[in-house]
């Protein structure tokens, strides 16, 4: 079994981006890994101690990620060791700053999974393997640029190793 392996951390619908990370701190930093600490505290404010240790897939609803278009909510769920989120749907803004961040995205019938539910998430083949539930739930793959995108760590980790937009 290839892919990415964590725990489900299931919330709903309708996630904004100030949930993620409220607005009350994203001007008070730049360093991404003090911030983490803030991730998802709202609505879960032991988030970050039980992500960071062993990593974790966020797994939402329909809409996840509605609100600023600010980069700062993907790069702290990155820094707070968050593998990929998973949603029924994602604000595209926020969807596209995923990519460029380097964050996994993934747009699949999140109903079949329950917190705590160990997972496999093969971005490749395009399934997420529910080990807890001896299921699969499939998804489409990322277009090629999108996949290369997040092989390099994000559009600028992509511009470093490549010296431009090269795909």
């Amino acid at each position: 079994m290839t892919g990415l392996k964590a725990k489900a951390f299931k919330y709903g619908d309708d996630i904004n981006t100030d949930y993620i990370i409220s607005g009350k701190y994203k001007f008070k930093s730049a360093d991404m890994e003090a911030m983490a600490v803030h991730a998802m505290e709202d609505l879960d404010p032991d988030y970050h101690d039980k992500v960071k240790p062993n990593g974790g897939f966020l797994v939402a609803g329909k809409n996840f990620g509605m609100g600023s278009s600010r980069e700062q909510a993907p790069l702290v769920l990155i820094h707070s060791n968050t593998k990929a989120v998973l949603a029924k749907s994602f604000a595209r803004i926020f969807y596209r700053n995923a990519i460029n961040t380097g964050l996994p995205v993934v747009e699949c019938d999140t109903d079949l999974i329950d917190d705590g539910d160990e997972l496999v998430v093969d971005l490749e083949a395009g399934v997420v393997r529910n080990v807890t539930q001896g299921s699969e739930i499939p998804f489409p793959p990322l277009p090629p640029v999108m996949a290369q995108l997040l092989a390099d760590g994000g559009l600028v980790e992509h511009f470093k190793k490549h010296g431009g937009f090269n795909l």
